[in-house]
């Protein structure tokens, strides 16, 4: 049993499909060997690396035992892809996709493979050349100004969410989470979810929603120039309010700073990138959105990724975590309800 065979078998999905299908649309010679490296696992889409000698893609999966749930995701990260292959967000290729079958082994879909790199930590945001880090950061707030700004309707996607009461929608979710996930007293939480729900703004605009839009979901090619090459993971993205894609960016680019943190790097807090209002200034000039209600967007950020850590936190208590660094996510909790209220002041 070759090493294709082996993890196919083992995640469910068909080998013999995928390699005759790159055969035949010219992908791969017919003779060529094809190997597959799991990059990623566990409760998200699974994501693996094919390859032969000169060439490399991506296949991306759902979890094992979710395939008719989560079938749905699938088909949203193609065909937000698909549509936006000629526009100025730059996405992977998609080279096919599946649905789920007994013949295909389960829904996914393949594409081609950015090369590029990927910043998450401290460490990688140090690892950029000072001189550089202006440039990326505004290519960064580009890519995002360009998302929001591309004519949906134009590119199919008119059908592809349901924009009227999103916001709304959204606070009555992540409370709703909230209320099935808490472990403690969290007053200063519920005081924040209270404050979010009690002043949701009219809707900014309607645009497509990336909903996890941050550096360790882009590709980065480092250099000079340097340059976003690959915006990934669209398995949240929506048609809804843009200015929660925003409110997110706020968090992860400087909302983090001061909390002991394993999940992510703080940019903001490295010489050399711009603070988070000299990229609202720049985004705002790109696409003409009224940003005067931005201080709910973030507020919202710091509140839905608080009950995000809350759950993670309550699977930790309970044992049904396996790994390092979830002893100490709890302890985020707090301080991003703290800065969620001083937001919305």
């Amino acid at each position: 049993m070759n090493e294709v065979e082996s993890i196919a078998e083992s995640e469910q999905f068909n080998a013999d499909l995928v390699r005759s299908r790159l055969i035949a649309m010219g992908e791969l010679g017919t003779g060529e060997e094809l190997t597959v490296r799991l990059l990623a696992g566990g409760r998200s889409n699974l994501t693996f690396e094919l390859a032969s000698k000169s060439r490399r893609w991506i296949l991306r999966r759902p979890p094992i035992g979710h395939r008719l749930e989560t079938a749905h995701d699938m088909g949203r990260e193609v065909t937000v892809q698909r549509a936006l292959a000629e526009s100025a967000v730059p996405v992977p290729r998609i080279v096919f996709s599946e649905e789920f079958d007994a013949t295909s082994g389960g829904s996914f879909y393949v594409m081609d493979k950015i090369e590029g790199q990927v910043l998450r930590t401290d460490d990688d945001f140090a690892s950029v050349d000072e001189g550089n880090r202006s440039e990326l950061a505004h290519r960064y707030v580009d890519c995002l100004a360009a998302l929001h700004t591309q004519d949906f309707r134009s590119l199919g996607l008119s059908g592809f969410g349901r924009p009227e009461g999103y916001l709304e929608r959204q606070v009555r979710r992540w409370s709703k989470q909230l209320a099935s996930s808490k472990s403690r007293d969290l007053p200063m939480l519920e005081k924040l979810g209270a404050r979010v729900a009690s002043s949701i703004p009219g809707q900014s605009a309607t645009s497509i929603v990336h909903g996890d839009f941050r550096f360790d979901n882009m590709i980065v090619r480092l250099g000079a120039p340097s340059d976003i090459v690959g915006v990934l993971d669209w398995e949240m993205s929506t048609l809804g309010d843009p200015l929660t894609d925003l409110g997110l960016v706020h968090l992860f680019w400087s909302g983090w700073a001061g909390i002991d943190n394993p999940i992510a790097g703080t940019p903001s807090a490295h010489e050399g990138f711009p603070s988070f209002d000299d990229l609202v200034e720049r985004y705002s000039l790109s696409t003409g959105f009224d940003i005067d209600a931005l201080q709910w967007y973030s507020g919202f950020a710091f509140y839905k990724m608080a009950v995000i850590l809350e759950g993670i936190h309550l699977r930790f208590v309970n044992g049904e975590t396996v790994g390092d660094g979830f002893e100490d996510i709890g302890s985020m909790v707090v301080p991003l309800a703290e800065r969620g209220l001083s937001a919305l002041a």
